[in-house]
């Protein structure tokens, strides 16, 4: 059975692209076949895993406009396992194309639908807004994970995308969950960063995962070699974060299927 999970957050520098990237390569270690689906024009997770936007014939763009298949774009990647649909920054006027067309909530559910049963686990890497696209991972996924930085402001925003999540669970995708909220860039030197972990704990509870993502200089520097943490240094303990991260979230799925 395969799972739609969309890694989502409005706001950006919240290690979004980061969680997308590294939960499914570790995903993927862990012998599950995975799909990224990159629906952030900005592309980071199709280079952050070696793919070039700019040589790209086709991207997710023209899946969802209706030019071809997602298995015609469709690439494999240097970690066994894991495959990327792609994107490039003509994302960006997706939203614009789709804004008169009926169901256009639906349109990337419509893409996903042919490759879906090829996955164990496909994850969606959301823009940081709340615009059309985001909206059709939204309506396309089964859960959404929404990362949270340790930080000053970190719920800022947050209640807004919960609002969002809800009003597609009403009006587009009713069986959409909370997958869980993930703590990223966590430092436990900072008195801060551990009040920050705190509040979110005593404030939603079991929804936020036990694993923490520390800020780790090698999982900063990944993206630069076109790599996921897991290829670019499995022992360092952003890897280490990762792979505990796909490991909780197997462990909870199976709970729910048993």
């Amino acid at each position: 059975m395969s799972k739609i999970i969309s890694v989502a957050n409005q706001k950006g520098g919240v290690g979004k692209t980061t969680t997308a990237v590294n939960l499914s390569a570790s995903l993927a270690v862990l012998e599950k076949r995975v799909l990224l689906v990159d629906c952030d024009p900005q592309a980071n997770a199709t280079s952050g895993l070696g793919v070039d936007p700019d040589t790209l014939e086709k991207s997710v763009y023209d899946c969802i406009l209706g030019e071809c298949q997602a298995s015609d774009v469709i690439i494999e990647t240097d970690t066994p396992n894991l495959d990327i649909l792609p994107t490039r920054i003509d994302l960006v006027g997706a939203e614009v194309e789709l804004i008169n067309e009926k169901g256009r909530e639906q349109f990337l559910s419509k893409v996903l639908q042919p490759v879906k049963e090829n996955y164990d686990y496909i994850i969606i890497d959301c823009s940081p807004s709340l615009g059309l696209i985001t909206i059709n991972a939204l309506t396309a996924s089964d859960s959404v994970i929404i990362p949270i930085q340790s930080e000053y402001f970190a719920l800022e925003g947050l209640g807004k995308l919960l609002n969002t999540i809800r009003i597609v669970q009403t009006r587009l995708n009713p069986s959409l969950t909370i997958e869980g909220l993930l703590i990223t860039m966590y430092d436990n030197r900072l008195r801060l960063a551990r009040q920050v972990v705190e509040d979110v704990r005593s404030h939603f509870k079991k929804m936020v995962f036990d694993t923490l993502i520390y800020r780790n200089t090698k999982l900063a520097e990944a993206p630069s070699y076109g790599k996921s943490i897991i290829m670019h240094d499995a022992s360092s303990s952003g890897a280490v974060n990762y792979l505990n991260l796909a490991q909780e979230i197997l462990n909870r799925n199976a709970e729910k299927l048993g």
